[in-house]
C-alpha cells in the first residue's frame, strides 16, 4: 500500500484579537467592517478570534499568525495583555499594538527586555515614576499630527509626510524612560509636534509595531489604514510559511 504525497492546503491566516470586547469602545465596533475589507483579497480571508485578556494564559498562541493587542485599557488582566506581547516578541509573530496595546507593548519591553520595574499610572496611580503616565494634554477623542521618522519600517509603510491621526487616549510614555528603551533596541518611529512618542517598532522582527493613535477609527470596509494592512500582510506571509498540511 502506498501513501499519497503530503500536499499543502491553503488556510486563512489566523489573527488573535486580544482585548476585552466592549460596545463602548469605538475601535472594537469598527473591527468587523475593517476585517471584512480583506475578504476579497488575493489571499485567503482572515480567520480572526477574540481573546479576552483573562483568557490569554489558557490560550495556545502558537496557533496564530498575528497578534493584535487592541484598545480598551485598563484591561481586565494586565498580565494577560503583556503575555500576548511577550509571546509575539519572542516567537517572531507579527504584532500590532494600538492605543492601550501600544502602551502595554512598551510596558512589556521595559519589564522583560530592559529589566525595569515599569508601571502604568492608569492601573497603578500610586506608582513612583510610572513608565506610562497621564499625557500633559489628553487626546481623548482628538486628532493630532504625527511626524513619521525617516529610515524606519513604519516610514516605508506610511511615508514621512506629516499625517493626522485619531486618538482616544489619556496616557503615554514618560519621555524620561525613552533613552533606556532605545538603548535596549526599541526604535521610536513617530512623534507628535511636541516631540512625544507616538509610534515605535522593533527591528529584526517580522513585524512588531505599536501606535498610540487608533488606526481602526479611520478605517472602513472601503479603506483600511496602511498600518493595519501591513500587519495583515505580515500575518499572511507568516501563514504561508507554515501551511496546513494534509495527507
Amino acid at each position: 500500500m502506498t501513501t499519497d504525497p503530503v500536499t499543502a492546503a491553503i488556510r486563512p491566516p489566523r489573527l488573535a484579537l486580544v482585548g476585552d470586547r466592549s460596545p463602548s469602545v469605538q475601535a472594537h465596533a469598527r473591527l468587523p467592517d475593517v476585517l471584512s475589507a480583506f475578504d476579497h483579497d488575493a489571499g485567503a480571508p482572515l480567520d480572526a478570534y477574540w481573546i479576552e485578556t483573562p483568557e490569554v494564559a489558557s490560550t495556545d498562541l502558537a496557533g496564530f499568525d498575528g497578534i493584535w493587542l487592541l484598545p480598551g485599557s485598563p484591561y481586565a488582566d494586565t498580565d494577560g495583555a503583556i503575555a500576548a506581547v511577550t509571546y509575539a516578541r519572542e516567537h517572531d509573530v507579527p504584532f500590532l499594538g494600538t492605543c492601550g496595546g501600544f502602551q502595554h507593548m512598551l510596558l512589556e519591553f521595559a519589564r522583560n527586555v530592559c529589566g525595569m520595574d515599569a508601571a502604568h499610572a492608569e492601573t497603578d496611580p500610586d506608582a513612583v515614576d510610572a513608565l506610562i503616565r497621564p499625557l500633559s494634554c489628553s487626546l481623548y477623542g482628538e486628532e493630532r499630527v504625527v511626524q513619521v521618522l525617516p529610515g524606519t519600517t513604519i516610514a516605508a509603510i506610511l511615508g514621512v509626510a506629516p499625517r493626522t491621526e485619531r486618538y482616544f487616549c489619556s496616557f503615554g510614555l514618560d519621555p524620561r524612560f525613552e533613552p533606556a528603551l532605545t538603548a535596549a533596541g526599541l526604535v521610536i518611529a513617530g512623534r507628535d509636534d511636541e516631540g512625544e512618542v507616538r509610534l515605535a517598532e522593533l527591528p529584526g522582527h517580522r513585524f512588531f509595531v505599536g501606535a498610540l493613535f487608533q488606526p481602526e477609527l479611520s478605517s472602513s470596509r472601503a479603506w483600511v489604514h496602511p498600518l493595519i494592512t501591513a500587519f495583515v500582510d505580515a500575518a499572511r506571509a507568516a501563514c504561508a510559511q507554515v501551511p496546513l498540511r494534509t495527507v
